[in-house]
């Protein structure tokens, strides 16, 4: 295609644009179906003043490629990869299936474009983060997909033509996608095909035993979903976990401990207190697990629509009447350790203190003593037992003796 030839089309396609901006569905006909239904979830979430991709945790990304499957296969295909990109002038990235991207290497004029707009490893590049691009399309259609010029959402990478294809693994699953990006002008008839063939290569250094799917395979006989928020963190959903990131599992929580539902604004607050973090990057947090619930996901408000359980649910209830050794066998210690979330630090400590006042007005030696292996620091609870068992005898005198003597040691 000549240059005249391809303005031609970037012309047609930022005609097409503004007038979806400005009138919504008068472009119905100029452009391709899924480039339109992307236009529809990205007008929803986000704007057209957009000036990067949110950046998520970087060190977290870097963990997730590191153990990643697409880690070991790109390095030991990495040398063609490089060289397609300084051949091309292209940025290359690969991304997880939250279209999150992993690993990029560019040539020099799109490295320095792609650094500008986040196109970098921790960025979010779905259509609900960033607006339409080819990976989310490639990896929204489970098919290699191509988007030009203005037919991407945002403004900021209009400049831009991308070519992106799936990349699976032996059984089947998607992984995530390769995407090769370069400036407009540079577009040609083979970008697509190329991405093909780099997937493929990808694919075929993959380990035989690479698998990654969206929720583990453990299975039981429980339905709907099960929360457990305390000592540790873990979902599962009709008996089987949920793979999801802390964020996501924070968010997820905080609609579980709100069955009728939050307002985004709530949401965010809640989540993510004072922390400079966009209503974006929230958004695109519940995409990811409105896809993990299979669209149970309620908006406007944001609500859960499904049979929901939690431990701090149960350890309440059973407090509220007064079984408190029940409610020490539920509990398994701090609420999600580590969380920095408001409303989950502020919901923490009041199990905590509510289950430690408990064992003070009741100090059932047993429960006292599994109290004491999830909160080995606090004596107190330990001596008020000891104190209301004085010389009567018990099995479990003797352990809680040893743990007041190990704590003075």
């Amino acid at each position: 295609m000549s240059r005249q030839e391809l303005h031609a089309r970037r012309v047609a396609a930022l005609q097409a644009w503004s007038r979806f901006v400005e009138h919504g569905d008068e472009a119905a006909e100029a452009v391709r179906p899924e480039i339109l239904s992307s236009w529809a979830r990205s007008f929803g979430a986000v704007g057209t003043d957009v000036v990067a991709a949110p950046m998520g945790d970087e060190d977290e990304a870097q963990s997730l490629w590191r153990d990643s499957p697409l880690q070991r296969a790109v390095r030991a295909v990495e040398d063609d990869l490089r060289r397609t990109a300084e051949d091309g002038e292209l940025v290359l990235a690969v991304t997880d299936t939250d279209t999150r991207v992993l690993w990029t290497y560019g040539g020099r004029v799109m490295r320095r474009r792609a650094e500008t707009v986040n196109f970098a490893p921790g960025a979010r590049w779905d259509d609900c983060s960033v607006g339409t691009n080819a990976l989310d399309l490639a990896g929204r259609t489970d098919a290699p997909a191509m988007v030009f010029s203005a037919e991407h959402y945002a403004p900021i990478v209009h400049n831009w033509v991308c070519w992106a294809a799936p990349v699976h693994d032996h059984q089947g699953n998607r992984l995530g996608v390769i995407d090769l990006s370069t400036t407009w002008d540079r577009t040609h008839p083979i970008g697509l095909a190329t991405a093909r063939v780099m997937a493929r290569l990808i694919e075929g250094a993959l380990p035989r035993s690479a698998h990654h799917p969206t929720v583990d395979a453990a299975t039981s006989d429980a339905t709907g979903l099960r929360l457990r928020l305390l000592g540790r963190a873990e979902a599962t959903l009709d008996g089987r976990r949920l793979l999801l990131n802390r964020r996501q599992t924070e968010v997820l929580a905080v609609l579980a401990l709100h069955p009728d539902g939050l307002s985004l604004e709530r949401l965010h607050a809640l989540v993510y207190g004072d922390h400079r973090v966009t209503l974006s990057t929230l958004k695109a947090e519940v995409s990811h697990l409105r896809s993990a619930l299979g669209g149970r996901l309620a908006s406007r408000p944001y609500r859960l629509m499904l049979d929901v359980s939690t431990d701090v649910d149960e350890v309440l209830r059973h407090l509220a009447r007064g079984r408190v050794a029940a409610a020490v066998e539920g509990y398994g210690g701090d609420l999600m350790p580590g969380t920095d979330a408001p409303h989950l630090v502020e919901l923490g400590e009041y199990v905590a203190v509510s289950v430690r006042e408990a064992l003070l007005a009741d100090p059932q030696p047993d429960a006292v003593l599994g109290y004491a292996e999830k909160a080995p620091h606090d004596t107190e609870v330990v001596r008020r037992c000891l104190a209301a068992l004085g010389d009567r005898a018990h099995p479990a005198k003797p352990l809680l003796k040893g743990r007041v003597a190990a704590s003075e040691a």
